[in-house]
């Protein structure tokens, strides 16, 4: 099968989200308001009278995005954010009446920052770590892509357990990096910006290889044109990303995933492709080390979609939207 006809099958994940505790409310300012939902006063018809009044008291929630994570979050020359997260967002505000006030986008370290010191109330875009736990909350996740080891493509294929004392590039601050660092100690770990840099420092030779989601790399490598590269395979880690809160609103998180889970199949699809087929169907011929990765999104986000659909089947007597 066409790799891009492969994408298009792909589905969203989603799972319970962690729960816990409530704590004292918080206050929200307002930077400059954005995608306030047109629907949303029927909208809101889909939330409980407790959440409708919860939202009332602390709209607009302050959300700040990463900067420079596409396809998922990214600011565009024109200076506008999108991404496949952020059209996510627009899904669930529609649904639910969110209405969020954009913060100025950021690198994912200061995003995290700020989420700690209570600076901002939302962040996209996440997968759940025991640290980030201290003081966010996590939605279900909504898409699912794996990280890979990429290299140039004219180094020799070696997987990271080889590479001792060698420098290999990730993002700082992302969850992959944790992980990495305590299961392969042997190897050089360089935490660098983001992905779009640590790409760029493996094409000038600075470092010998980059951990990054392989829809990261694919996303990059199209829009920079970056050529060269070569996917080597995943490291065994996958990104389940999903919206996260501050630690002390679990009702945001209650009301977000209500609107995840109000976002039908055929929208659902329709992000996905929009985002994901592109990085497969380029203007010309797609970077050719970029294509296997792709094909791993694609198993990811279908493996994902059967998961989430097997586990909806198999809740008794849960309802849809509940």
């Amino acid at each position: 099968m066409a790799l891009h006809a492969w994408l298009a099958l792909g589905g969203p994940a989603a799972q319970a989200a962690p729960a816990g505790p409530g704590a004292d409310t918080g206050s929200s300012s307002s930077s400059s308001s954005v995608a306030t939902p047109a629907t949303a006063p029927a909208a809101a018809d889909e939330l409980t009278a407790a959440q409708r009044q919860w939202l009332a008291s602390r709209q607009p929630v302050r959300f700040g995005p990463e900067r420079d994570y596409g396809p998922f979050v990214f600011v565009r020359p024109d200076g506008q954010l999108d991404g496949l997260s952020v059209d996510m967002l627009r899904l669930v505000q529609a649904r639910t009446g969110l209405v969020v006030a954009q913060q100025p986008a950021a690198p994912l370290r200061e995003l995290l920052a700020a989420a700690r010191n209570r600076q901002i109330d939302l962040i996209s875009s996440l997968r759940p770590t025991p640290e980030r736990a201290q003081f966010l909350r996590f939605s279900q996740p909504y898409v699912a892509v794996p990280a890979v080891l990429v290299r140039r493509a004219t180094d020799a294929v070696r997987p990271l357990a080889e590479l001792a004392g060698v420098p290999v590039a990730l993002g700082e601050g992302y969850a992959v990096e944790s992980v990495m660092r305590q299961r392969y100690r042997q190897v050089r770990w360089v935490a660098l910006a983001d992905d779009a840099v640590a790409l760029a420092a493996l094409q000038r030779g600075e470092v010998q290889a980059v951990v990054a989601d392989v829809a990261s790399v694919a996303f990059i490598s199209r829009t920079q044109r970056m050529g060269g590269l070569r996917v080597d395979g995943p490291v065994g880690f996958e990104y389940q990303l999903s919206f996260a809160v501050r630690a002390d609103w679990p009702e945001l998180v209650d009301i977000i995933n209500r609107g995840i889970r109000r976002v039908g199949p055929r929208e659902r699809q329709r992000v996905l492709d929009q985002w994901l087929t592109p990085l497969a169907v380029d203007d010309g011929e797609p970077p050719a080390a970029v294509l296997w990765g792709l094909a791993l999104l694609a198993l990811a986000l279908l493996a994902a979609a059967g998961l989430w659909l097997k586990r909806r089947a198999t809740r008794p007597g849960r309802s849809a939207g509940a």
